[in-house]
């Protein structure tokens, strides 16, 4: 674990196991979390022979509490800086939900040899938004009510979230678990409040089409059939249009957070995706 400092003096914590020489894997986290959300996903590819690093996205984690540069430029920015600072070359780029938007975002502007293969899950691209342009998305209101429910009780909002659509844990039947549902307030309490509102904005109105036809590496674009959060209808079966060497894989009635509900189905096949 360490820190690397980027050009504006923020700290972004990263955890990087496993040996030197191997491939590495990177792994792109979601709003409001941390690296911690990657664990099972660490673990399993570290015990498969991979180098695996996640980091805290800033404002988020053990990262500066940062109140500027909270976009995805930024973002793609200091990715762009771990990578340099532990000279990741051949890599694969695996991210979830926000983080997906990140890896997009970054691997379309990687240097050559940076990058080998792209993973994103329950991923934002194109663009969460509602807008003339795409009409499937989410009108603003929904973002408004997630910023009025940061400012008005950020602890509650961090509760109401996994306990509700992130795990789909308010559907009928769910198994629900109660460690995954603190491990997520846990990590989203550790960020900033600044951070974690600012990125509404990022997640929600950025529009990754340009990055998604940009990417010339293969990308495999993995999405829950009852994604609550991120509609796949507006995301994954869109983005697959976008990209030159994509693979759509959906699953029936798997959740948003289904890399933490679903590792062993969602480990296995990335795995066969690491490995084609």
């Amino acid at each position: 674990m360490g820190t690397v400092t980027t050009k504006d003096g923020t700290s972004i914590f990263y955890k990087d196991w496993g040996p030197r020489d191997a491939q590495p894997i990177v792994f792109h986290h979601g709003w409001p979390l941390s690296a911690d959300d990657w664990d099972n996903q660490m673990m399993f590819f570290l015990l498969h022979g991979y180098r695996v690093i996640a980091h805290d996205r800033r404002g988020h984690g053990r990262s500066t509490q940062t109140d500027t540069g909270n976009e995805m430029d930024t973002y793609a920015a200091d990715v762009a800086a771990l990578t340099d600072h532990l000279d990741l070359r051949n890599a694969i780029h695996v991210g979830h939900s926000t983080g997906g938007g990140e890896v997009a975002h970054y691997v379309a502007r990687a240097r050559a040899g940076r990058v080998a293969k792209a993973v994103l899950i329950g991923a934002v691209p194109p663009i969460m938004l509602k807008t003339a342009a795409n009409p499937g998305g989410l009108p603003m209101e929904v973002f408004d009510g997630f910023r009025a429910a940061l400012v008005a009780n950020r602890a509650q909002f961090f509760r109401d979230v996994p306990t509700g659509p992130f795990y789909g844990f308010n559907r009928p039947g769910a198994k629900v678990s109660e460690g995954l549902i603190d491990n997520w307030w846990r990590q989203g309490m550790m960020g900033g409040a600044k951070a974690h509102y600012d990125c509404i904005k990022a997640f929600s109105e950025t529009d990754f089409t340009e990055d998604l036809k940009a990417i010339q590496v293969p990308v495999l674009i993995m999405h829950g059939e009852d994604d609550q959060i991120v509609p796949i209808a507006d995301s994954a079966q869109l983005a697959i249009k976008l990209v030159k060497k994509g693979t759509l894989k959906t699953y029936p009635g798997l959740p948003h957070g289904m890399a933490s509900t679903h590792p062993d189905v969602i480990n296995a096949d990335l795995l066969a995706f690491f490995k084609a």
